[in-house]
């Protein structure tokens, strides 16, 4: 039975976020708000909570899952950056943006793209996960909250809680969010002085970056 919860979207509970953040540590995946749809999250060294996590959307190896960032210094540790995508990503963070990029030896390579050893990044705008991220004190590997049969990402943490109360360890209710996943910018061409290319567009407007 999911673990539920409450708090204030901009003022959460210390005392519920580590009571969360104790779930996390102990392999948990949780469904967290952020600044796009709900997520669900799990520590990034629990390859069995990494599994389970696939599991839940129903997706191989192949697809990108995401590390949740506090700011974009914690970013570029877990992703090779150079001038011209950290400039790009000033612009951009925090926002409901996520970026791929290539991992540096600080990502788990199982949890990498198998072929290419890219990742997807993001810093949410969000106080409560950002919150919890700062209490966690690491980024913590995420991918949208999409039912496998569906197409829309879940925005309800009610309703969450009772399509997922067997499945998830727990439920960060933090209110509603917007009802739309992030954009997805792969900046790894940009390495070999080519144009970043926009994957799926969502909530984040990628023309405001000059792109």
């Amino acid at each position: 039975m999911a673990q539920y919860f409450e708090v204030h979207p901009d003022n959460p509970q210390p005392r519920l976020l580590k009571q969360a953040v104790a779930l996390l540590n102990g392999g948990g995946v949780l469904a967290v708000p952020t600044d796009s749809s709900y997520a669900i999250a799990c520590h990034l060294d629990d390859k069995t909570a990494a599994d389970r996590l696939r599991k839940i959307r129903n997706v191989d190896d192949k697809h990108h899952l995401t590390l949740l960032c506090r700011d974009l210094s914690e970013l570029a540790s877990y992703a090779r950056v150079d001038n011209r995508q950290y400039r790009l990503l000033k612009t951009a963070t925090p926002g409901p943006f996520t970026f791929i990029l290539e991992a540096t030896r600080e990502v788990p390579r199982r949890v990498s793209h198998p072929q290419r050893k890219t990742i997807g990044l993001r810093v949410p705008d969000h106080a409560a996960l950002q919150a919890l991220l700062e209490m966690h004190g690491a980024p913590l590997l995420a991918t949208t909250l999409i039912e496998p049969s569906e197409h829309e990402p879940l925005n309800d943490p009610e309703e969450i809680r009772r399509r997922f109360e067997r499945t998830l360890d727990g439920v960060i209710g933090a209110g509603a969010c917007p009802h739309e996943p992030t954009t997805v910018i792969d900046l790894t061409p940009m390495g070999n002085g080519d144009q970043a290319v926009v994957l799926r567009e969502g909530r984040g407007d990628w023309h405001t970056l000059g792109l």
